[in-house]
């Protein structure tokens, strides 16, 4: 088989993988409408309110928009981080036992799990730029724009959703995945600059926030979601880093996935 080959049946196994979870989202499209409360409450609410009184030094940019594209990154982090306890799920049902005895590399069954989650996430941006719409925010319609937004949802969360998958493949219970999962979403939130400016930060955080995932989905959506600002760290060097550690979770999860069944 030449490599050409394996490539090509990689990416059509991986494909299976995504239309059987997004036909579960089809059964079930309340989904999209309970996912759109959480960052609703955020941008009327503490949005409104933190944009009065200009707390938040966000330069020429109303913090509502400076806000807006963090929260729609947040959205993506709460909702995939818990993304693993579908696994479980799977594995108490059998259908885990039936992926690992199929012919389909584990790296394709994690990869599919993981751009199935990404697909899902877009019903976030969805949210997020009509929501914008409705309180003005000074967003960019550059359809190139839009695009490079919808892509970076989707390897965000792809990226967050692995990582829940790492941990159910650790953990293999739903009460301590759900623990880990509310332990770890907080810090990556606050300890990023989804709501705040880095320079903001004490020294030490500051650190954290250069080594943490979710501050360079949020660099790159604000920058291509919003007319005046401007990438911090630069789109390439953005993207290098989600796709980096997007690969990393997928060659782990795919060596961790088989236990999750032990």
């Amino acid at each position: 088989m030449t490599i050409l080959q394996i490539i090509s049946n990689f990416i059509k196994k991986t494909f299976v993988i995504v239309e059987l979870e997004l036909k579960k989202l089809k059964h079930d499209p309340s989904e999209i409408i309970t996912r759109a409360i959480q960052p609703t409450l955020w941008l009327m609410v503490f949005g409104q309110v933190f944009t009065r009184t200009r707390a938040i030094p966000t330069g020429d940019i109303p913090y509502i928009d400076f806000m807006a594209p963090g929260i729609l990154c947040q959205s993506v982090l709460f909702i995939s981080i818990f993304f693993g306890i579908t696994i479980i799920w799977e594995r108490d049902l059998g259908i885990v036992h039936k992926f690992l005895v199929s012919p389909a590399p584990r790296e394709a069954l994690v990869l599919g799990k993981a751009l199935s989650a990404g697909f899902r996430g877009l019903s976030q941006a969805v949210i997020i730029f009509i929501l914008s719409l409705l309180l003005g925010v000074g967003v960019s319609w550059n359809p190139l724009g839009i695009l490079g937004v919808l892509f970076a949802i989707v390897v965000g969360s792809a990226l967050f959703s692995t990582l829940s998958l790492i941990i159910a493949c650790l953990v293999k219970t739903r009460e301590r995945l759900m623990g880990i999962g509310q332990l770890i979403t907080m810090p990556l939130f606050f300890a990023s600059n989804a709501i705040y400016p880095i320079q903001m930060m004490p020294e030490w955080l500051k650190y954290i926030a250069w080594g943490n995932p979710l501050t360079y989905l949020v660099d790159a959506t604000r920058s291509m979601m919003l007319v005046k600002y401007q990438s911090q760290f630069g789109l390439t060097l953005d993207f290098a880093i989600l796709l980096t550690v997007l690969v990393v979770f997928i060659f782990i999860g795919g060596r961790l996935y088989p236990k999750v069944v032990n």
